[in-house]
């Protein structure tokens, strides 16, 4: 047990809305709310930090914290930890909790899109009323319970959606990366297989849902070929990455109709300020696409659990206890 307090800067803005559930009860650590301070400022307090607490750092904020014990990545992906930069006795945790808000918006997304709510909304706010017992020419909706999906990366994501799929009585099929590790008891699969079993999974799927992680082997792996094994009638919801799915490939396939629609919650280039990124816009022009700005796990008790997970961090390192979700141990 240490006596002098750990000195804990927070620099993610998200995580700094949840001030009280950092620091309820923490008499480990001195909390300092920084998300809103200057690059400047920020590197003039991490000499003298013991925890940082962010979703990306800098070369010149890992050269600034010469003192650093921990670095708490504020989600799951530590991709932005310039990991090679930190001193060798900085450890790096993260944090994850967004499995189930991204499988229900899933099928929320999939749900939508088979029932044909873009188009009822739309019509609706134009004042028509519109339905299979006043027009004939109005298609009839399909249901989930029946249907196939097939889930691209079986991961903590990939397994909440199995899970939701499967109550709504869907047959799930999936690809991982290696397809005969361990499955959850609870899952009930039809079958799981490699990537090179992709054009099988695409044509067979009636919802095919991408959450594989970005990587080179994964990067465009959702091409041209892959989109025209998928059925006229089925989706593609990707909630992973945007560059594992070819960008001018799905836009082609749903303005042609060769796929009925998608749900893209992740982007193609970044976004700027408060403005969506160009590809956003270009796919706003279709009508069969549901458009969301990457918020699939923003629920509020993701961030409630991550809290909980970064404050149990910071009083088990001043405790000399085990970290949660260590990625990178201190170098000795």
């Amino acid at each position: 047990m240490v006596t002098t307090p750990l000195n804990v800067l927070v620099t993610d803005r998200i995580l700094s809305r949840f001030e009280a559930e950092l620091t309820r009860g923490d008499d480990t650590a001195r909390w300092t709310i920084a998300a809103h301070r200057s690059p400047e400022r920020i590197l003039a307090e991490l000499p003298h930090t013991d925890v940082l607490v962010c979703s990306a750092m800098t070369p010149e904020m890992a050269a600034a914290g010469r003192n650093l014990r921990l670095v708490q990545v504020t989600g799951a992906g530590f991709d932005k930890i310039p990991l090679a930069d930190l001193a060798p006795g900085v450890a790096v945790a993260n944090t994850f909790h967004h499995g189930r808000p991204i499988a229900e918006h899933v099928i929320m997304v999939s749900l939508m899109l088979n029932r044909h709510v873009l188009a009822a909304d739309a019509q609706m706010r134009a004042g028509r009323w519109l339905t299979v017992a006043t027009d004939p020419d109005v298609a009839f909706h399909g249901v989930l319970a029946g249907r196939s999906v097939g889930v691209l990366g079986l991961g903590g994501i990939g397994q909440e959606v199995a899970r939701l799929a499967g109550a709504l009585g869907m047959t799930v099929q999936a690809i991982r990366r290696n397809p005969h590790g361990a499955v959850p008891a609870d899952l009930d699969l039809a079958w799981v297989g490699g990537l090179a079993e992709l054009p099988r999974l695409m044509s067979t799927s009636d919802i095919v849902v991408v959450t594989i992680p970005l990587s080179d082997d994964t990067r465009g792996v959702v091409d041209a070929a892959a989109l025209a094994e998928m059925r006229p009638t089925a989706i593609l919801v990707n909630v992973a990455r945007g560059a594992v799915v070819d960008e001018d490939a799905l836009f082609a396939a749903l303005s042609a109709g060769s796929i009925a629609g998608a749900g893209i919650d992740v982007w193609w280039g970044a976004p700027t300020g408060a403005d969506a990124p160009p590809a956003a816009r270009r796919f706003a022009a279709l009508d069969n696409v549901v458009l969301t700005p990457h918020h699939s796990g923003h629920a509020r008790t993701t961030f409630e659990l991550r809290a909980a997970d970064i404050a149990a961090n910071v009083r088990n390192l001043a405790e000399a206890k085990p970290l949660i979700n260590q990625v990178r141990a201190p170098l000795a």
